[in-house]
């Protein structure tokens, strides 16, 4: 790639993040709706953790829903501010008081200096840390809880052991297995912009197919990693999931909570076969719901993130 071909995707991502800023995003557009968004103080392992809530301003809640991010980049892929979108949008007009932590290395947490620490263990432990600070800072002594891709390894890891804290659990693209073996020898991963958008659908000469994803959704989300998440995340958890599928990395006999797996036919990353094979392991109340033609983007590709979300909110309200 040449020198002036970077100049210009760095202004581009420069440009694009800048129409993303947390006071425009205050306000939705689309609505008369506004949102407060606030941060909460947390530190564990000597590492500050980035966890802030949203809601809609001036409504009272007595509902909690934490969303966690998956592999490479933080909880700002779950506020696409576009349209309606945005996931936490979506639950805040639900009524929920949303929060959203970032793994420690990962977004707007404390760096790290080893990629290779926050695993899935480690990442379990910041996620019961988040949880201790919200239902104290509420005084609801349970909350909801999604994860989406490697998210989905670390919430179960957190909830086999804290089902007490927890109403219900969202597998959004549940890691079930390994994604194939690989070798991660770095301890992060260099992040680029190719990188942030590779997860959408393509065309067969390669180009994003736009009638499955908006290009100005695409350009959104990838801007917003670029700004958020920088040129580096941690690889621990990478290196976790890059094993052979046979390796089962998720045990759902261990969740006692009732549990919702949605995910997309499409999505390379899942072994759909097991997923499908797996609802006699799920606790009573749960649910498998299959998106067909969805990928691992489910929550904003066009035609499927309304029913994405109509299907997570039944689910919550059960």
């Amino acid at each position: 790639m040449s020198a002036i071909l970077v100049c210009l995707m760095l202004c581009m991502l420069v440009l694009s993040g800048c129409s993303c800023s947390r006071a425009d995003k205050n306000e939705d557009k689309t609505t008369d709706v506004k949102y407060t968004y606030n941060e909460y103080p947390l530190e564990r392992n000597r590492i500050n953790l980035h966890l802030d809530s949203v809601a809609v301003s001036g409504k009272e809640t007595n509902k909690d829903i934490l969303l966690m991010h998956g592999v490479t980049y933080s909880s700002n892929e779950f506020d696409t501010d576009y349209e309606d979108y945005s996931l936490v949008r979506c639950l805040a007009k639900e009524g929920y008081k949303v929060w959203r932590l970032d793994v420690a290395g990962f977004g707007r947490s404390g760096e790290v200096q080893d990629g290779f620490m926050p695993d899935t263990d480690y990442a379990a432990e910041d996620i019961n840390a988040a949880v201790d600070t919200i239902i104290s800072t509420t005084g609801h002594n349970k909350i909801d809880i999604l994860g989406w891709s490697w998210g989905t390894t670390t919430v179960s890891k957190f909830a086999s052991t804290h089902s007490d804290k927890i109403r219900r659990i969202v597998l959004y693209a549940p890691i079930l297995t390994g994604i194939g073996k690989s070798e991660v020898n770095e301890a992060f991963h260099h992040n680029t912009w190719e990188h942030a958008a590779d997860d959408f659908q393509k065309n067969a000469d390669g180009t994003f197919d736009n009638s499955i994803a908006e290009q100005q959704v695409i350009d959104i989300y990838c801007s917003n990693c670029w700004r958020y998440d920088g040129e580096y995340s941690p690889n621990g958890g990478r290196r976790d999931i890059c094993v052979d599928s046979s390796v089962d990395l998720i045990d759902l006999s261990k969740l006692s909570n009732p549990t919702l797996i949605i995910y997309g036919d499409s999505d390379p990353y899942l072994n759909c076969d097991k997923i499908n094979a797996s609802r006699g392991n799920l606790p009573k109340s749960s649910d498998i719901h299959v998106i067909h033609g969805g990928s691992h983007m489910i929550m904003i590709e066009q035609p499927y993130y309304h029913e994405f979300q109509e299907t997570l909110i039944h689910f919550l309200k059960e």
